[in-house]
């Protein structure tokens, strides 16, 4: 990484060519240098069906360039042009309620349907032939935020591919009968062409089944994205991205497996500034080594038809770029340059107005560049520290919590990204640096692993945690995790699968707490258990109780048990603390087991405010200090420590961060 980027998603293609020189000109005074273009240009591009000129979008980027303005370049897949699907339902997306896509929006066609996954590829493979060697291209973006209005594919075709992939998957439909446990009400299959989808049925659908599709068409569209990487790679050497949503229906690890870097987007408002650094740490660890990007987010607010957020206060968008650069960001480019005159995202905030004013945004872009300018020398020589603790994310975990929320009910939904957030929280609240690693992820450099809501523990992740225990770290097994087999089943070995043996538990009741009344005691801590729990009792003399639960269903038995296990430890926690009360214990467990992990990189901070830390190459301490919840802070700073932008010294002790403002502290520097 030799420069921070800052730039704007930017569409040409909706206005006058007359205005492209303006627009140059204000993006320069702005001090912007990379844009994004092309998502949304299909039918620019390829008006009529085989008529296809990519001339408008050359003289764009010789204009952009000749600015020295570089630029992402985005496949135009995820609007298809009429003519690819208009009087051609059997080309377009289909529900599980089998309501088709009408051509009008985004994401309406079916990728899976081989005239439609063709005519991509090849708009793709003439971008890339047109373009690919272009001196102002950065970097590639495939699409467009996949699945972000849709989920799973019911198109005819995909329902095709489903049979091909469970025959590929399972080899013998006995196989498949043998793991899904198919002698239930009759479900038996006798061909893999008989397996439906989970379309409307009766009651549900068997879990190992839904499931199963779910991931199916995650690997679907992660195999639609390599087959676009594959054709640019053709004919350009620059790195590919996907900018991805977590809530969005991908599987993100396999997403980002065939991309060069990461990216991201996310339109928080002022009161949901810790998503700006979960998705930073998610993206972070996510291509190690590579530096990812922030590739969408808005000015001042988010807007659609029926719906508007809150406008930014003054100085949060500075403060959500500097929190994103002092975490591993290379770039942050906003949604939009101009505001949109026509489509379904009038209220929408955009750099400048549609009568091309300044907007209320652009003031506040100004203070991004001042900052960018200000912290890109110390961001360039220096990387994010390497975190001692994460919280796992689960992919498959996450499809197996949509197919069957364990613990929900109405009052107490139960959500993977809400949880694993929560825990993420709670480190970010005891000022513990961290990631959210992939379930496939190394665990290099961590000392305390945070793994809630993966139902099935693999042999091969379980290999590699105990790997990691033995060797001095601490894995904290949360609700939820061992409970359900490989085939989204009931493990009939023991209540948490291989996790029982591995921790020294035995699960003796696993069932629904909520509601009933049980509360939990641990580290002289009583509160509330809520969701599903695994109540357990030690099978083995080196497990200890924790926590014991007072509860009617399981009198006496454990919620929270640790084994020490080589160097490390295994700590399993049965059921979910709730409330204020369950809040403090689980502070109170997070700040024990990181004291007992040796967790050295903690920080002394006030809520909402945060340290991002950085190393440079001679090993010197960089903390990018940001407040980010607009109500000020303080942190507590070493002795020696010195103002990175002036070379000052600062005093031991408290450092005040004011309301959305932020500080780049040097340790060890003197």
């Amino acid at each position: 990484m030799n420069q921070l980027l800052h730039g704007t998603c930017y569409y040409p293609e909706l206005w006058p060519e007359a205005d492209i020189d303006r627009d140059i000109a204000e993006m320069k005074r702005l001090g912007l240098n990379m844009v994004r273009i092309g998502e949304f240009t299909w039918s620019k591009m390829e008006p009529d069906e085989g008529q296809v000129s990519v001339d408008f979008f050359v003289r764009v980027l010789d204009r952009l360039h000749a600015a020295r303005i570089g630029v992402v370049y985005c496949t135009p897949t995820p609007t298809p042009p009429v003519w690819l699907t208009h009087g051609r339902p059997d080309r377009c997306f289909v529900d599980a309620e089998g309501r088709v896509m009408s051509h009008g929006a985004r994401q309406h066609a079916s990728y899976e349907h081989p005239e439609v996954r063709a005519a991509c590829l090849r708009i793709v493979e003439t971008l890339a032939q047109a373009v690919g060697r272009h001196p102002a291209i950065l970097a590639w973006q495939i699409d467009n935020e996949f699945k972000c209005h849709v989920g799973e594919d019911f198109n005819p075709h995909a329902i095709a591919h489903w049979h091909r992939w469970l025959e590929a998957r399972y080899g013998r439909i006995d196989r498949l009968n043998a793991a899904w446990g198919t002698e239930i009400w009759s479900e038996r299959y006798q061909r893999f062409d008989q397996v439906p989808p989970p379309v409307r049925t009766p009651f549900l659908h068997n879990a190992s089944l839904s499931t199963a599709y779910r991931m199916f068409c995650r690997e679907s569209i992660a195999e639609f994205q390599d087959a676009q990487c594959a054709v640019i790679r053709r004919h350009s050497d620059k790195p590919i991205t996907h900018n991805t949503v977590t809530f969005f229906s991908v599987n993100h690890e396999r997403q980002f497996a065939n991309l060069d870097f990461a990216s991201f987007d996310d339109y928080p408002d002022r009161d949901h500034w810790a998503a700006i650094v979960f998705d930073n740490d998610l993206c972070r660890p996510a291509k190690p080594g590579r530096a990812h990007w922030f590739m969408e987010t808005s000015v001042a607010h988010n807007g659609w038809f029926g719906n508007h957020e809150i406008a930014h206060p003054p100085g949060f968008l500075a403060v959500e770029a500097v929190a994103s650069f002092g975490l591993g960001a290379q770039a942050i480019n906003y949604w939009l340059w101009r505001q949109q005159r026509t489509g379904c995202e009038l209220p929408h905030s955009a750099i400048m107005s549609t009568w091309f004013k300044p907007s209320i945004g652009y003031a506040e872009v100004a203070k991004v560049e001042a900052a960018r300018r200000q912290i890109e020398p110390l961001m360039v020589a220096s990387r994010p520290a390497i975190a001692e603790a994460a919280v796992t994310w689960s992919d498959l975990g996450r499809a197996m919590l949509q197919t069957e929320p364990l613990g929900g009910r109405p009052g107490y939904e139960v959500d993977f990204n809400q949880t694993v957030a929560a825990w993420h929280g709670l480190l970010l609240e005891a000022g513990i640096h961290r990631d959210v690693r992939f379930e496939g992820a190394a665990l290099d450099g961590l000392k305390l692993l945070i793994t809630p809501m993966m139902p099935y523990v693999s042999p091969a992740f379980l290999a590699k945690v105990e790997k990691f225990v033995r060797a001095g770290g601490v894995w904290i097994c949360a609700p939820t995790t061992g409970t359900r087999g490989a085939e989204h089943d009931v493990p009939t070995d023991a209540g948490l699968g291989l996790v029982d043996a591995f921790a020294g538990v035995e699960t003796v009741f696993s069932f629904p707490i909520t509601g009933t009344g049980s509360t939990g005691r641990a580290f002289g801590l009583t509160a509330p258990v809520a969701g599903w729990c695994s109540a357990l009792r030690p099978a083995s003399r080196d497990t200890k109780v924790i926590g014991t639960l007072q509860s009617e269903q399981a009198p006496g038995l454990a919620f929270l048990t640790e084994r020490k296990l080589g160097q490390g430890a295994v700590v399993v926690l049965g059921a979910l603390p709730d409330g204020k009360a369950g809040a403090k214990l689980l502070a109170k467990l997070v700040a024990h087991y990181a004291k007992q992990a040796g967790i050295t990189l903690r920080f002394e901070t006030t809520p909402g405010t945060i340290i991002c830390p950085r190393v440079t190459k001679d090993g010197k301490k960089l903390w990018v200090v940001v407040n980010l919840d607009g109500k000020g802070g303080r942190v507590r700073v070493p002795k020696g420590a010195t103002d990175a932008l002036t070379g000052k010294k600062l005093p031991a002790g408290p450092l005040k961060v004011p309301r959305y403002r932020w500080r780049v502290v040097g340790i060890g520097y003197l």
